[in-house]
């Protein structure tokens, strides 16, 4: 996902394994990048561009005139059988695949309008009607369209237009009366029920102005931080000689402050799954639902009603001003490249598109700042191995070095001492070259010169077929592509210790249930260059969350003056062991977590923790050991193998699985019955903050919801809550996900 799929990565393994000893010494020695990407590059050759061709063509991403049919009657399956989010998805990628002003896509837009209108949305819907119209939708559709707007605007509060649409759709029906008797009495009974819906709405209150409710949801930081861009007064940016950047408090900070407001500077979306080669598809397009389907490809918003790029079939944006917005940025460039960009993966597509958005900045003061070091006074860098060194600085340089060409005291700030959110900040980011083993810097290094190479071809066709569709993919920063490789390199090995991953909430459940699940998904890959400042600590003091490509960080705790403010990278202390948590930090981000919840747990006897741990039948104490566990209360002699109980937690689990495999089929009592028994099971042998007995309460608490059980439901969520806050904390995302279970249980309820 975020490296080249691994056909690609064998490939380049093979290939490096067959290299003379003296070129991998050469790049396995290299201190810059300029000596890593030359001799690398120089190694790319035309078989090896064949072979990646050939993978690339397996996740084309053109545009197949055959296929809008196709979806459209999957699409109509989908709505059928009443599942619409499916069937909007569908007719979706009929729209992605379809001419303009054809049939093909009027219809995939009219059907795309009714699964919206059933699930809601009635603005979308209205957008879709529209569209269906622009693109030539059969005149002997259109009254049922019409009527499918008038109950839109009903639904909305908007009743002059509504009526004004039913006044249109009679007059349509009086001039033309080309309908048979049996579908004109149906029409007819349609428009009397809307107009006497219309009469009913106008008795109501007015509905609460939507433009309080996104008031609500937008916060914003207050005064502006004059040192760090989107972060508010509580914090400043300070140096360590160990620590590097960091922010600290500049007052004592309440739990919940908001502390850091950025936008991405630069995102990709993750795809969800990868689009299965044409090779491996039962039929010759791909009907799975996937991250790329649901989300814009510029701002992550949620959407059903996509629009898709108008010269290939993968990327989709929420509006055509979103649509627009990416292509004048990047997708100009990207858009032919996207069977490529998705076999080099997520991190070479990041680095390719921070690189374009350098063009749209002033990096000339940085070009020309680093070009001075090595005696260049070109802005547009010569052809020559010189202008590869323009892009080896690293924020690791002695002080006269940095004061000889003008470099603020911190790296990444400007000429006034500000750290914003920019190219400048991007660039000082750290990529730990000499950190990176050799195979992984040749991997990016052959991966971005093939991508170089397309860029290339690509700017060669823009020059000589003059498309307006095609453009020059270098200009703003320079048109040696070298520069942009080494570019693109340096970006590509500062991902794996600065990328963040952009997560949101995804609900689940069924229709009927009247408490949802949800978890957190990985949508995206960011770059945040506020964020990135923020150090490590396996127990953190602040929480991260995402509204779109914006990263909200807020105080977990109380945070006292000077104190430093913490970010989890991902090993978490609630979430693995501190062996796991520190071989993970020092795969990834090249250091050795000395976190207080590392020291403290170290310092502790290697005991099980509660979530896990099994419990004496006797007195209930917790049980301690290896191969035999014996009870930890000294006045019990009560021993057991692990083994054994083992094999009994392995049996409860499936007796829990099939309890909720009852629930989801509709069979709440008998579920109930089921979770009783593995309850009282349970307890005679796990303690009782194990993650095994909060899954039992969790199912006894929806199956009594179903019943409408509502305070016995309630009960079994207050204790599964106990145990998720043993497990995960009381300030993180897990128990966020149990209260808001309970208060959906506590809304559908009685008040008493």
């Amino acid at each position: 996902m975020d490296l080249p799929v691994d056909e690609w990565k064998s490939y380049l393994l093979k290939k490096w394994a067959s290299l003379p000893k003296f070129v991998q010494d050469t790049i396995s020695t290299a201190e810059t990048l300029s000596d890593i990407f030359l001799p690398s590059s120089s190694l790319l050759q035309p078989e090896d561009e064949m072979f990646l061709k050939e993978l690339s063509s397996s996740y084309s991403v053109e545009k197949d005139y055959d296929a809008p049919l196709f979806y459209r009657e999957e699409g109509n399956r989908k709505f059928q059988e009443k599942e619409y989010t499916d069937a909007a998805v569908l007719y979706s990628k009929g729209v992605s695949h379809s001419r303009p002003n054809t049939e093909d896509i009027s219809l995939c837009y009219a059907n795309r309008s009714a699964a919206l209108f059933h699930l809601g949305q009635y603005e979308a819907c209205l957008k879709d009607i529209v569209k269906a119209g622009m693109h030539g939708y059969p005149e002997r559709l259109q009254p049922k369209m019409m009527v499918r707007k008038t109950e839109c605007l009903v639904n909305l509060g908007r009743l002059q237009e509504a009526r004004q649409t039913i006044s249109d759709l009679e007059s349509s029906l009086t001039a033309k009366p080309t309908l048979v008797l049996s579908s004109y009495q149906i029409l007819q009974r349609n428009v009397q029920h809307l107009k006497i819906k219309i009469q009913e709405k106008e008795t109501l209150p007015e509905p609460f102005p939507a433009a309080l409710t996104n008031a609500f949801e937008d916060i914003a930081l207050g005064e502006e931080n004059k040192q760090i861009s989107g972060a508010s007064l509580s914090v400043s940016l300070c140096t360590h000689p160990l620590k590097g950047r960091h922010l600290v408090a500049t007052k004592d900070i309440l739990p919940g402050e908001l502390l850091v407001k950025e936008d991405a500077f630069v995102s990709v979306l993750i795809p969800g799954e990868m689009p299965r080669p044409h090779h491996c598809l039962e039929n010759k397009w791909d009907t799975r639902v996937t991250s790329g389907d649901l989300y814009c490809h510029r701002c992550l918003k949620h959407t059903l009603a996509t629009v898709p790029c108008g010269s290939c079939s993968y990327a989709k944006y929420c509006s055509q001003e979103c649509m627009q917005q990416a292509w004048d940025l990047y997708h100009s460039t990207e858009c032919s490249l996207g069977g490529l960009l998705l076999t080099l993966g997520v991190f070479c597509h990041v680095a390719l598109r921070m690189t374009l958005l350098a063009r749209f900045e002033d990096v000339d003061r940085v070009v020309r700042m680093l070009c001075d070091e090595v005696g260049s006074t070109d802005t547009c860098l010569p052809e020559s191995e010189n202008l590869v060194k323009a892009f080896d600085y690293t924020s690791q340089g002695e002080s006269e070095e940095k004061s000889k060409i003008g470099e603020p005291p911190i790296p990444g700030c400007n000429v006034n001492g500000k750290y914003g959110s920019n190219y400048n900040a991007i660039f000082s980011l750290l990529p730990h070259t000499e950190k990176h083993s050799p195979e992984h810097r040749f991997i990016c290094a052959i991966s971005v010169s093939a991508l170089c190479r397309q860029l290339k071809a690509a700017s060669v066709q823009a020059q000589t077929l003059k498309s307006p569709k095609l453009k020059a993919v270098t200009p703003g920063l320079c048109a040696d592509l070298t520069v942009w490789g080494a570019a693109m390199l340096r970006h590509m090995l500062q991902l794996q210790c600065n990328a963040q991953a952009i997560t949101s909430i995804c609900h689940t459940g069924s229709n009927e249930s009247i408490i949802t699940n949800s978890r957190q998904i990985r949508l995206a890959t960011g770059v945040f260059p506020v964020v990135s400042l923020l150090n490590h600590s396996c127990r953190p003091n602040t929480s991260v969350s995402f509204t779109g490509t914006v990263a909200t960080i807020r105080a977990a705790q109380r945070i006292a003056k000077g104190q430093e403010i913490l970010h989890c990278y991902g090993p978490h202390e609630s979430r693995m062991g501190v062996a796991e948590r520190q071989q993970r930090l020092s795969s990834q981000y090249f250091f050795d977590c000395r976190c207080g919840a590392c020291h403290a747990e170290t310092l502790r006897a290697a005991a099980a923790p509660r979530w896990e741990a099994f419990c004496c039948k006797t007195c209930r104490a917790l049980m301690q050991g290896n191969d035999v566990l014996s009870c930890s209360n000294e006045s019990c002699t009560n021993s057991v193998s692990r083994d054994q109980l083992v094999s009994r937690l392995q049996h409860l689990q499936q007796q829990v699985c099939m309890a909720q495999k009852l629930l989801r089929t509709g069979k709440p009592e008998q579920a109930i019955q089921q979770l009783l028994r593995c309850q009282e099971a349970a307890e005679s042998f796990l303690s009782a903050e194990h993650t095994v007995l909060g899954e039992i309460e969790d199912g006894l608490a929806q199956a009594h919801a179903t019943l409408g059980n509502w305070l016995k439901s309630a009960a079994h969520v207050q204790k599964s809550l106990q145990v998720v806050e043993t497990r995960h904390g009381p300030s993180s995302v897990e128990i966020g996900h149990e209260l808001f279970k309970l208060a959906q249980v506590l809304f559908n309820g009685p008040c008493s």
